[in-house]
């Protein structure tokens, strides 16, 4: 017997705590959770609405996980042999649990998750199913062939242990055992180890099991659950897959179409059929007939390993909740079915990849579900973009043949933007959105930077003049500068065009500098950068001293020294870490000026450099030196190449 104690408050508890919500801003419909649990694995599932617990039986491991509505885990009941099913007693308090590898059944007390009492079966009984029902607990029990029926009695002061009551039921595993409070002195077993497994119902009104009706069901019977009127039970095998059969006689009232076999079920209080399968074809593992048999049903695929027997509806019989395995690993989650009688729909958008602004665009798609949703049904068709970042509603498309629709628009801002297609579910479909993404491409924005390839002197004031052509809103521009070397660049001015588009600000040049126009576009225009390099020469100075007098040879004033006095030349340029200047001499000589000497010479701090050149001998000899900083040659490449001017002297005795 499976306890629906998961009342409605507690199953939103379930729902809203531990939710993964469907991504985008049109899903209106609260979406299934899915929880890890912190099992190996799952031989059986409980819930305790009261204490607000879920139990799993983590055989492997031999204890009793209790885990919060959300299947966050508690705490362990530990040392519990191989531990399989579970059952709960109708008051919630206390919990019972088939121990196999301990030859026992034993009683939890379930407020405070304490064995309390144990029931020893008989050395080698290894029970492993068990219900309860009418002050008794029925077990099933054994190995193979070996394979019995048992019961506690509980209504006595010392609990008795009762062996062999299968009353000629012939057994090749473990029976599982069922009750129901709907069907009083019933008790339903069944044999799911071989395809002639029997199925048999009991009276046990006596105490004693009388058989009422049994049938070999020739299909490996894995699961059952009894009707809400307690007149029949759903039978999940391998081969017939979903039957309702009468517990007068087992004759077969209805069959549930599904994919492959049935490995669970699950009837809801108001008489919703759920089923666990074994999905080979990829069609789906969860199925829900909330309109019986003839009904389609609402099909999900958790595209997981199904635990058979463990599936369970809520009591508000709205909620699912289904534990399930991931394909060829250990981990298990706790599958919450929010909305699982309403039949799935998906909904597929497609769009063109780019679209230019203002340009119409065609979105197209479909809305597929499990059961066809009729021509004329409306979708509604939302825009994220720039403008509206929290979506304007653009219009209606109305599906036609096979969920197809349509639908055009016309984008008014450029950028990525996303269209939300939503359908809001009905009395018989849940809801659903899907989305599609456009590029919207803008408008090319027309920005130019003058002074472009140009070159200036050190410490020379530059006006540069952004110009901004059309735009749909913004008319901002941003004018920065780069200079050579490791500094960053800085916003020299941000400001708006003048009706002209026109923006100029004026830079004191000290190096090669890349200045650029920025502008940042708008929902419309397309951002736009401008740039203009330009070319700074170095400072430069250069000067002799020591010298005694003035000489004008010629239209040249030459600075005269004695031969006896060594020239003094003093360079200078703006400094740079590294920098050398490189000073060129060259003597008259033959009717013409020769190369006398040149080398570099590395500057101070201060950008200063001294030269000192030796005058003795040199009387009679005319002479001229220039310095220079030289592009990539000078020890750095910040400025462009400049050279002093030619400095004159000659030597007297």
């Amino acid at each position: 017997m499976r306890k629906r104690t998961l009342s409605a408050a507690t199953s939103l508890a379930v729902l809203f705590a531990s939710a993964v919500l469907v991504a985008g801003p049109a899903g209106p419909a609260a979406a299934d959770a899915v929880v890890p649990l912190n099992v190996e694995t799952v031989g059986d599932m409980v819930i305790d609405d009261v204490h607000k617990h879920l139990y799993f039986s983590d055989t492997y491991k031999n204890r009793i996980v209790v885990t919060d509505l959300n299947g966050t885990f508690l705490k362990a009941v530990d040392n519990l042999p191989y531990v399989r099913d579970l059952d709960l007693s109708d008051d919630s308090a206390t919990l019972y649990a088939a121990v196999s590898g301990g030859d026992k059944i034993v009683a939890i007390d379930t407020a405070q998750t304490v064995v309390t009492a144990e029931y020893a079966t008989g050395g080698g009984s290894r029970p492993s199913t068990v219900t309860a029902a009418g002050g008794r607990l029925w077990f099933g029990y054994g190995e193979n062939w070996d394979s019995d029926l048992g019961s506690v009695d509980l209504t006595t002061p010392t609990p008795t242990v009762s062996l062999k009551l299968s009353a000629g039921a012939d057994w090749s595993s473990p029976p599982a055992v069922h009750t129901d409070p709907a069907a009083p002195d019933t008790l339903v077993a069944a044999d799911g180890a071989i395809s002639s497994g029997p199925i048999v119902v009991y009276d046990t009104a006596s105490g004693t099991p009388v058989v009422r009706t049994s049938a070999e069901r020739q299909g490996f019977v894995k699961d059952l659950d009894f009707a809400p009127d307690g007149k029949s039970i759903v039978a999940a095998d391998r081969v017939t897959s979903l039957t309702r059969l009468s517990l007068t006689d087992l004759s077969e009232l209805e069959h549930f179409p599904v994919s492959w076999s049935a490995e669970g079920v699950d009837v809801a209080p108001d008489g919703t059929v759920a089923a666990a399968t074994d999905d080979r074809d990829d069609v789906g593992d969860i199925f829900v007939f909330a309109g019986g048999s003839k009904a389609p049903a609402s099909v999900r695929d958790t595209r997981s390993w199904m635990v058979p027997r463990a599936m369970a509806w809520a009591s508000d019989s709205t909620r699912l909740l289904v534990p399930a395995q991931t394909p060829g690993q250990s981990e298990h989650t706790l599958r919450v079915f929010s909305t699982p009688k309403y039949h799935t729909t998906s909904v597929t958008a497609k769009a063109p990849a780019t679209v230019a602004v203002l340009k119409p665009v065609t979105l197209s798609g479909t809305v597929a579900s499990t059961l066809p949703l009729p021509a004329g049904t409306p979708v509604t068709v939302t825009r994220y973009d720039a403008d509206f970042p929290k979506g304007k509603v653009v219009g209606t498309a109305k599906l036609g043949a096979k969920g197809a629709f349509s639908f055009s628009d016309t984008p008014t801002a450029a950028g990525g933007i996303k269209y939300w297609v939503t359908y809001k579910g009905d009395a018989r479909h849940a809801p659903s959105s899907g989305s599609a993404v456009v590029k919207v491409t803008p408008f090319k924005t027309y920005l130019k930077l003058d002074r472009h390839g140009s070159t200036v002197n050190y410490n020379t004031s530059v006006t540069y003049t952004a110009s901004l052509g059309w735009s749909y809103r913004n008319r901002v521009v941003e004018i920065w500068a780069d200079p050579y070397g490791p500094e960053p660049k800085r916003l020299l001015k941000r400001g708006t065009v003048n009706s002209a588009g026109k923006l100029s600000v004026a830079l004191k040049m000290t190096r090669d500098t890349y200045v650029s126009a920025v502008f940042a576009g708008d929902t419309r225009s397309g951002a736009a950068v401008a740039t203009s390099a330009v070319n700074t020469r170095a400072g430069v100075t250069t000067a002799l001293s020591r010298h005694y007098k003035w000489t004008k040879i010629g239209g040249t004033w030459y600075q005269t020294y004695h031969q006896t006095t060594d020239p003094l030349v003093t360079a200078w340029h703006n400094p740079y870490p590294g920098r050398k200047t490189r000073y060129e001499l060259q003597v008259w000589y033959a009717g013409a000026w020769r190369y006398g000497a040149t080398d570099l010479v590395t500057l101070n701090r201060g950008g200063m450099a001294y030269i000192a050149f030796e005058g003795d001998g040199a009387a009679g000899y005319r002479c001229r030196i220039r310095t220079s900083y030289i592009d990539d040659v000078s020890g750095d490449r910040v400025n462009s190449t400049v050279h002093g001017a030619w400095k004159y002297f000659d030597f007297t005795r």
